[in-house]
């Protein structure tokens, strides 16, 4: 009889332990170290609320400190996201001089595919011909692929790690496949707004690229027009993501998403939502 009444409480015990965590992990997974309750998280577990796949979310309110983190150290692969790593390891080559903003980059499309081993390529023939501004440029506002083989061709792999190393950027790798978290590019965003990424001048210009994103369909998508956003987007497979600084009057915000669900475009419009409810919470009257 004990050892019956010892196995019925243990079954007990799991099977409450099981429900209880599906309470917290119904669709979204929504288990964060800094889940804790207040206005904002309020906001964000309602935006998200329903949605299908996992989130990953990190806010941070330059002005009054209020922060958010969900999933943050959740690993996905980046996507475009990557690019961001590729720009600031590009600005610390002009900075050392080992570049010039100016100099023309020039390869052939089937050499890009096959030295990055691009399985599905976008182009198969012809060339690319770009300065490095130019590249620089086309590579964040628009997310061109081939502008950005042209810079990691110019400068490795192996320095874009350096760069990760050198930065704190711990979770992240350009490998195969390549992997990030949140908590990451928060961190990325963080010292490129507080201008501590290569030099401030060279902060200042990444962050004047990202403001020119043409791609505008996640965080920025229901903002109000004059608001000025400098971000990217990473998109790959069943993977969609958005993150950067929202500029306001009120006070400006880092707000990053990173998403893996069976339906990118409702993800898409998720990510703009949420962007929307923290933009109006941030931002009340």
């Amino acid at each position: 009889m004990a050892r019956g009444k010892i196995f019925f409480v243990i079954i007990t015990s799991l099977l409450i332990l099981f429900f209880i965590s599906q309470i917290f992990d119904v669709n979204t997974r929504l288990i964060s170290s800094n889940f804790k309750p207040n206005p904002l998280t309020k906001i964000v577990m309602n935006s998200l609320k329903d949605s299908q796949g996992t989130y990953a979310v990190v806010i941070k309110n330059f002005k009054n400190g209020q922060e958010f983190a969900l999933n943050e150290n959740r690993v996905y692969e980046p996507g475009s996201l990557y690019k961001l790593w590729l720009m600031a390891t590009v600005y610390t080559h002009i900075k050392d001089g080992r570049l010039k903003e100016d100099d023309i980059l020039s390869q052939n499309i089937p050499t890009l595919n096959q030295k990055f081993a691009i399985i599905d390529p976008e182009l198969t023939e012809g060339g690319i011909t770009a300065t490095v501004s130019q590249s620089l440029h086309q590579m964040i506002t628009i997310s061109h692929n081939y502008a950005a083989l042209l810079l990691a061709e110019k400068v490795g792999n192996s320095q874009i790690k350096v760069f990760l190393n050198q930065n704190g950027l711990n979770a992240s790798d350009i490998g195969d496949p390549p992997q990030t978290t949140a908590s990451d590019i928060a961190l990325f965003y963080e010292k490129l707004y507080r201008k501590e990424l290569v030099t401030p001048e060279f902060s200042d210009k990444m962050i004047e690229i990202l403001k020119k994103q043409q791609l505008n369909d996640g965080l920025p998508r229901y903002l109000p027009p004059e608001t000025i956003v400098a971000h990217k987007t990473g998109d790959l497979g069943w993977f969609k993501h958005d993150a950067g600084v929202v500029f306001t009057q009120k006070g400006d915000y880092l707000i990053i998403i990173l998403s893996e669900s069976d339906s990118p475009t409702g993800a898409q419009n998720r990510i703009a939502l949420l962007s929307k409810a923290v933009y109006d919470y941030f931002n009340k009257d």
